[in-house]
């Protein structure tokens, strides 16, 4: 009973830590959809050849909401494939701290998370201008409507009555409110059954399975990077630290840690294999960037 309510623990502490930012997120995307004007709309729409640039500065932030921010707003295609890539390759979601917590130079900590963003920034570039030269990008037009039509919220049954100031504000913050919920509950429930399996598999046995095989360690910690829970990304900091994992490995699994991101895309955007080729691509990157690095040598 004390381990399941260990992880319960823990499973509600990192979920509640999202919902503030997940609640100003849908706040924002509904302010878009039922009163901004053609221009800050235009503005929006717009600003995606920037996104991942500024989508990786963010993602570097010891805060791995914003991987949950990018998921949702890309679900409503305010932002571009390439700014949500870019956001879950930075995301350092536990790393920041763990590094603290051990008293590492500032400076290892610094060089991992710009290298971190630097490939963030260039395979996001690379997706959106690949997508645009294939005419896949998409119509480029948000699509926050579409959302609530996926989530039966009723958020748009006043649609035409904005106009009414105090009634339109209140449909815009129960939308928001709702979709917070939808989405904290699912985070909830899937981060405790990952918890539950982390902990039962425990550090020791993972950094066993690591040790001793760089390549087959830059696969498997891609692979546990892709949990959406930040024991995840603990566990790969803590190893690596340790000297149980090499830096290949390590950066192959803390490029694919994206906090959950990854778990609110599949949530909240409707294409499951728009969702499954994202994952897998997020997960090939890892390696492939793991893989060079064990190879080249380089050491942070």
């Amino acid at each position: 009973m004390d381990f399941l309510l260990h992880v319960l623990e823990h499973s509600v502490l990192d979920t509640l830590a999202l919902v503030p930012l997940l609640f100003l997120t849908y706040l924002a995307m509904e302010a878009i959809e039922h009163v901004a004007s053609d221009r800050v709309r235009g503005a929006v729409e717009r600003s995606g050849k920037a996104g991942p640039v500024v989508g990786a500065a963010l993602g570097a932030l010891p805060q791995c909401g914003f991987s949950a921010m990018a998921a949702t707003l890309y679900a409503g295609r305010v932002v571009t494939l390439g700014t949500l890539v870019a956001v879950v390759l930075s995301t350092s979601d536990e790393m920041v701290p763990v590094f603290l917590a051990h008293q590492e130079p500032l400076g290892r900590l610094i060089a991992i998370m710009v290298f971190k963003v630097v490939v963030g920034i260039a395979v996001g570039l690379v997706v959106d201008v690949a997508l645009r030269a294939w005419h896949r990008a998409g119509d480029g037009h948000v699509h926050i409507h579409e959302l609530c039509e996926r989530e039966h919220c009723h958020c748009d049954d006043d649609h035409d009555h904005a106009h009414e100031h105090a009634h339109g504000r209140w449909s815009i913050v129960r939308s928001a409110l709702v979709h917070t919920v939808q989405v904290t509950l699912f985070i909830l429930a899937v981060t405790f059954v990952f918890g539950l399996a982390i902990e039962y598999v425990g550090q020791d046995a993972l950094g066993a399975l690591l040790a001793n095989h760089p390549v087959r360690a830059t696969f498997v910690s891609a692979l546990v990077g892709l949990i959406p829970n930040c024991a995840a990304s603990v566990a790969i900091t803590e190893l690596y630290l340790d000297g149980v994992l090499a830096t290949g490995p390590m950066l192959a699994g803390l490029l694919a840690s994206g906090g959950v991101g990854l778990l609110v895309l599949w949530r909240t955007n409707a294409d499951a294999r728009q969702n499954a080729l994202i994952t897998a691509f997020v997960y090939v990157v890892a390696v492939g960037v793991g893989l060079l690095v064990g190879a080249s040598g380089m050491l942070f």
